[in-house]
C-alpha cells in the first residue's frame, strides 16, 4: 500500500525563517522524522536570491531598504525573484525512490508537467518549459528548483496569483542579457499572474493548492492527505535560522565578488544559465589560478559541490584547468540541470581572457 504524502501549509512566515523550515523539512526527512511532504508556504515582501548568486549583483540593496523588503539567500539554485503574500509558494520533499526516477532533470520535468496539469484545471493553459519554467503563452507563471540531499530532494516553486510588477522590476537587478534574448523590455514582460489570466475569477489561495494538489497525485501517482506540522520541524527550523540561514553572514556569503583588487572576472551562459567566474591569479609568470569563485543562477547538486569545486581549483596551472574540471566531475557525484562541466571552464576562460587583454596594454 502506497504510504500517501502529507500536505502542511506553514502560511506566511519572514523570509529567512521560511528557508530555515525548508532546511528543518529535509532534515526531519532524512531522519525519518516526517514521511514525504508537499508544503505550501508564503511570504511578506521578499528579495530571494539563488544560493549560488552574488547578492549586489542581483538585488537593489537600497530600494529593498527604503521599502521595507527582506533579504533572502536561498539553499536552493536559481535567480533571484521577488515575493510577497499575493504568491504562493509549494514545494516537495521526498525520498529519491518515491517517484520512481532519480536524475535532476527528469524528476524536473515530471513535477513541472504536474504543477502545468494542475493550473490548467484553473483554465490557464501552463505547460512546462525546460529548463525549468512553467509558462503561459511564452510567460513565466511559475518558476521552479531544487536539489538532492543525499537520499532525499526538495523541488520548489511559485505561483503568481497576483503581482507588484513595479515593485519587483525595482527590487531585483535583471540584467539586460536575459531580456534581450526573450525580446523584452522589462522583466516585468517575462510574467504573468492569474489575476491578469483570468481577471476577478482569479482562484483564491485555497483553491490554487486543491489544483496543484490534484495536479501532482495524477502526474506523479501518488496520494497525498492534509497533516500537522510537527514539534521536530519547528525546532530544527529555529536551530537552522539561527546558526546559519537567518544570519548576515549566509547572505552576504557571495557579495560584490568583482570588488577585490586583481580579481578578473567573466561569465558563460548555456542551457543550464549563467555561470560568472571571478579569479585571481599568482606566480611570477601569473600562470597559475589562486583561487576562483563561481556565481549564477544554475542548478547543481549537492549545494556545496561548487564550493568543493573551487577548492578543487586553488593553484590549478591555467593550461590544466579544463582537464581539472572534468576530473572532478568524474570522481564525485553530481546533478544538474543541463549545465556540464565545459560550462564551467567556459566560465573561467572567459575570465582569464581579461588577463590576456590586459597583457596588451
Amino acid at each position: 500500500m502506497t504510504v500517501p504524502f502529507r500536505i502542511i501549509d506553514t502560511g506566511v512566515r519572514e523570509g529567512r525563517a521560511n528557508i530555515a523550515f525548508d532546511a528543518a523539512l529535509i532534515e526531519a526527512r532524512q531522519d525519518g522524522l516526517v514521511p514525504d511532504t508537499i508544503r505550501f508556504l508564503r511570504f511578506p515582501a521578499t528579495a530571494l536570491i539563488g544560493r549560488h548568486q552574488d547578492l549586489s549583483r542581483e538585488v537593489d540593496l537600497d530600494y529593498c531598504a527604503e521599502h521595507g523588503i527582506g533579504l533572502v539567500r536561498r539553499i536552493t539554485g536559481g535567480g533571484a525573484i521577488y515575493l510577497d503574500e499575493r504568491q504562493l509558494g509549494w514545494e516537495l520533499v521526498f525520498e529519491r525512490s518515491a517517484l520512481g526516477v532519480a536524475a535532476l532533470p527528469e524528476v524536473t520535468e515530471k513535477i513541472c508537467t504536474s504543477i502545468a496539469s494542475g493550473l490548467s484545471r484553473l483554465g490557464v493553459d501552463a505547460r512546462f518549459r525546460p529548463r525549468n519554467d512553467i509558462e503561459v503563452d511564452g510567460r513565466k507563471i511559475s518558476g521552479t528548483g531544487g536539489f538532492y540531499d543525499g537520499d532525499v530532494l526538495i523541488y520548489q516553486g511559485t505561483v503568481l496569483i497576483d503581482l507588484d510588477a513595479d515593485r519587483m522590476v525595482s527590487a531585483l537587478r535583471v540584467p539586460d542579457s536575459k531580456l534581450a534574448k526573450r525580446e523584452l523590455d522589462s522583466a516585468a514582460e517575462r510574467v504573468v499572474t492569474l489575476r491578469n489570466l483570468l481577471g476577478n475569477d482569479a482562484p483564491s489561495i485555497p483553491e490554487v493548492q486543491a489544483a496543484l494538489v490534484d495536479g501532482l497525485c495524477d502526474g506523479l501517482g501518488v496520494e497525498a492527505e492534509w497533516g500537522e506540522i510537527s514539534p521536530d520541524e519547528e525546532r530544527l527550523a529555529l536551530r537552522a535560522f539561527d546558526k546559519e540561514i537567518g544570519t548576515q553572514e549566509f547572505l552576504h556569503e557571495i557579495d560584490n565578488a568583482a570588488d577585490d583588487e586583481g580579481v578578473l572576472t567573466g561569465s558563460h551562459t548555456s542551457a543550464g544559465g549563467t555561470i560568472d567566474a571571478y579569479a585571481k591569479l599568482e606566480g611570477p609568470t601569473r600562470e597559475i589560478l589562486q583561487r576562483v569563485l563561481l556565481t549564477g543562477d544554475f542548478f547543481v547538486t549537492p549545494p556545496r559541490f561548487v564550493l568543493d569545486l573551487e577548492a578543487h581549483l586553488a593553484g590549478t596551472r591555467l593550461d590544466e584547468i579544463a582537464s581539472a574540471v572534468d576530473r572532478f566531475f568524474a570522481e564525485h557525484q553530481t546533478d544538474t540541470l543541463s549545465v556540464l562541466p565545459g560550462d564551467f571552464v567556459s566560465a573561467i576562460s572567459s575570465a582569464l581572457e581579461q588577463a590576456d587583454h590586459d597583457k596588451l596594454q
